[in-house]
Formats: structure tokens, C-alpha cells, sequence
């Protein structure tokens, strides 16, 4: 078995060495991933500027000046023959809950390793220690998804608590929560009296009730999130034909 990974935090992230060296306990695993940290980059590609690409001598991964998106798009479509058998994303530095998902990088990745065709799997720590923790649990995960594949339009989206091993209590299956809208804009000055802007952390959880990603994490365990391609609200489409019609 070949597994693909990458991650959004950048090549150098201690999160992805320690989810590659657990994975090659079980498979034959390449790393391509962004050369710097791209968190928050989404399923952007970059398509105004050329990829260029580093091997790196001491562990032979692939740095791509590009984004998570980049990085499998271009390993898949060039890099690797023959094509892996998975692709998992992470171990992400902190969260992707709830709404997060739509930002996360991470996510990102594996969505575009199911848009090429192939099973994927995002993992996050729910913090920045224990990813050993979250390295088992992806493990198990890739076994179980090898032998229990996905219907081809769903990733797994996974959510790891930052615990040590023996703390954690088990697995979930959960919905998405989501979060209340970011916290506001910071306005600064640069040194030469001109405005700058950050971009205020994530809100707090707002549905974070049984069932969700949030509530499973929050009590010990892992979250586990099957996340489908296909965004169209169908429930909706009969509603909509019928005002459209009156237009």
C-alpha cells in the first residue's frame, strides 16, 4: 500500500513527520507538502504563478512553493507512478471543527485526493502535543478505511483530542458543529504610520451540542466526520423551482 500525504502547516511541521513515520509502520508513504505554512488556504490552487518544487535531503520529502491543494493536484497528476492508494492530510496543529472545514487547508488536501479519484482521510490534534495520539488513531483509521472503503464522494474528516494515548476514551462518529462568526478584525500600524489588518482568531463554539465534532473531542474522544463532495442542499431544490417559476 502507498499512501500520499500532505498537510497545510508546511513541510517542516512536526505534525506531518510524526504522522509519516507512523504510517510507514503500516505502508510505502510519500510526502509532498507546502514549503511554508499555508493554514486557512482552503481548496485554492495557484494558477498565476509556476510550482516549483525542493527534495529534502534529510528525509526526502517534497516541498512545494504552493498550496495543499497544489501539492496533491500535482503529485497525483505527475509525481507519482504508480498512483497512490490513499491520501491523508495532517496532522493538522489544532483543530478543524465544525465550519472550520470550509477554511481548513487540511481538508482541503484530502478533498482533492477524493476529486482525483482516491479513498482520503484529514487528521487534526485538538492542540500541539500529543500527536503520537493522534498518529495511532490514523493508523488504525487507514486500516479500517482499506478494508471499509467510502462511497466515492466522502472524505473522513478526523478530530483528535490532545491526550495522551491511554486518556483517550475512543471513537465517535459526528456531525459538523459549527462556531460563532470570527472575533473582529485587529487594526494595527506598520512602523510607518500605515493601517494593517489581522484577521481575528475563530469563534467559539456556538452548536456544540451531542452529536457534533465539538461534544466528542470535548469528552475524551475522537471524532470521526464523513464529509460529502457534493454540496447541493436537494432538500431545498423544490422550494427554490417554485418562487423561480414566479419570476
Amino acid at each position: 500500500m502507498k499512501i500520499l500525504v500532505s498537510n497545510d502547516d508546511g513541510v517542516h511541521a512536526d505534525g506531518i513527520r510524526i504522522l509519516s513515520e507512523a504510517l510507514r509502520q503500516i505502508a510505502d508513504v510519500v510526502v509532498v507538502a507546502p514549503d511554508r505554512n499555508h493554514s486557512g488556504a482552503s481548496h485554492s490552487l495557484t494558477l498565476e504563478n509556476p510550482l516549483r518544487l525542493e527534495s529534502m535531503a534529510h528525509n526526502g520529502f517534497i516541498a512545494v512553493k504552493g498550496t495543499p491543494t497544489d501539492c496533491v493536484h500535482l503529485a497525483v497528476n505527475v509525481l507519482l507512478t504508480p498512483l497512490p492508494d490513499m491520501v491523508v492530510s495532517g496532522i493538522n496543529h489544532g483543530a478543524n471543527l465544525g465550519d472550520d472545514v470550509i477554511y481548513s487547508g487540511t481538508v482541503a488536501a484530502a478533498t482533492e485526493g477524493r476529486h482525483l479519484g482516491l479513498p482520503a482521510m484529514a487528521v487534526s490534534l485538538v492542540g500541539s502535543k500529543h500527536f503520537a495520539s493522534a498518529a495511532h488513531y490514523a493508523c488504525r483509521l487507514v486500516q479500517g478505511l482499506m478494508r471499509n472503503p467510502l462511497p466515492a464522494d466522502q472524505i473522513l474528516n478526523v478530530n483528535v483530542p490532545d491526550l495522551p494515548l491511554a486518556q483517550i476514551k475512543g471513537i465517535r462518529v459526528t456531525r459538523l458543529g459549527c462556531r460563532h462568526p470570527a472575533e473582529a478584525v485587529i487594526v494595527e500600524q506598520d512602523p510607518r504610520g500605515r493601517p494593517i489588518y489581522w484577521i481575528g482568531p475563530p469563534g467559539a463554539s456556538q452548536d456544540a451540542g451531542e452529536g457534533t465534532d465539538f461534544a466528542a473531542v470535548e469528552a475524551g474522544y475522537v471524532s470521526i466526520t464523513p464529509l460529502q463532495i457534493d454540496m447541493t442542499a436537494y432538500r431545498h431544490m423544490d422550494g427554490l423551482q417554485e418562487w423561480i417559476r414566479e419570476l
